[in-house]
């Protein structure tokens, strides 16, 4: 800066002498004083609007409320109703009583009491429903055989068991796990081998369960086909642990129809 300028140059152009005054410093000493006043004004205003507006809320509080005008409920009087008399019921017309009779159980007369008969007569006579004279009776005559007499008709023997029955009142059951059985002696693949569509296929398979738990008269009552049925039966000669039907408290042998699905899937 030249010597006869220094004197009357500003502080800030004596700061800033050969210095970037585009840097922006420069500007923002130049118009610190300006921004100053300026952000005190827009505090003091703001400042201003919130005293202003606290003063008018607390006016509007202490102003009065209207009052409130209870107007008079008037009530009509019910009109009372009359009740209506139920219909006249009619008595049922009397029917014509049925005609009795009097019945008095029969009386017997002129009984004749027969006195029973001795011990001796007995020994001297046959026994019968008619009173007859003739020879006196010789005793018992010995029993022909049974089948070369007549008249004389031979005890049926029940020696044989009575056949399986249809109806129980607790069936025979598989003793263990059936799913974990058919798990290890089911061939599922047997109808995916043998073409079978996809689905699920149920088979219904009858056997005999006798008192002792075995397994017999096994015959399939499908046929599904595509050897499901085949192979059901096999298990089925396999699983020979079984406990008897209940009937009336007891074991009896009893039919037990048993239902083995296999599943075919488009995956196989």
């Amino acid at each position: 800066m030249e010597a006869n300028k220094i004197l009357t140059a500003d502080l800030l152009d004596l700061i800033f002498d050969d210095r970037n005054k585009a840097y922006g410093a420069y500007e923002l000493r130049v118009t610190y004083e300006q921004r100053i006043k300026k952000s005190l004004l827009i505090t003091g205003s703001i400042a201003m609007l919130i005293i202003t507006g606290t003063v008018w809320a607390n006016t509007k509080k202490h102003e009065p409320k209207p009052d409130i005008v209870i107007k008079p409920v008037e009530l009509t009087a019910l009109k009372e109703e009359i009740p209506v008399p139920p219909p006249e019921q009619k008595p049922p017309p009397q029917q014509e009583p049925t005609r009795s009779v009097i019945f008095l159980p029969p009386v017997l007369a002129n009984v004749v009491e027969t006195p029973p008969v001795t011990q001796d007569q007995i020994d001297l006579a046959a026994i019968s429903n008619v009173k007859q004279d003739g020879l006196v009776d010789a005793g018992p005559t010995e029993i022909a055989p049974p089948g070369e007499g007549k008249n004389i008709i031979e005890a049926k023997k029940d020696d044989d068991p009575p056949g399986p029955l249809e109806r129980v009142e607790i069936d025979a059951k598989f003793v263990g796990d059936w799913k974990r059985f058919l798990e290890r002696n089911l061939n599922g693949n047997i109808p995916v081998e043998n073409g079978a569509p996809e689905g699920r296929h149920t088979v219904r398979i009858q056997f005999v369960v006798d008192v002792d738990g075995t397994v017999s008269n096994i015959q399939p009552l499908t046929n599904l086909g595509f050897g499901m049925e085949q192979e059901a039966v096999r298990v089925l000669k396999k699983a020979a642990k079984w406990e008897p039907a209940f009937q009336n408290g007891t074991h009896v042998k009893a039919y037990r129809i048993q239902t083995i699905t296999f599943e075919v899937t488009g995956d196989e």
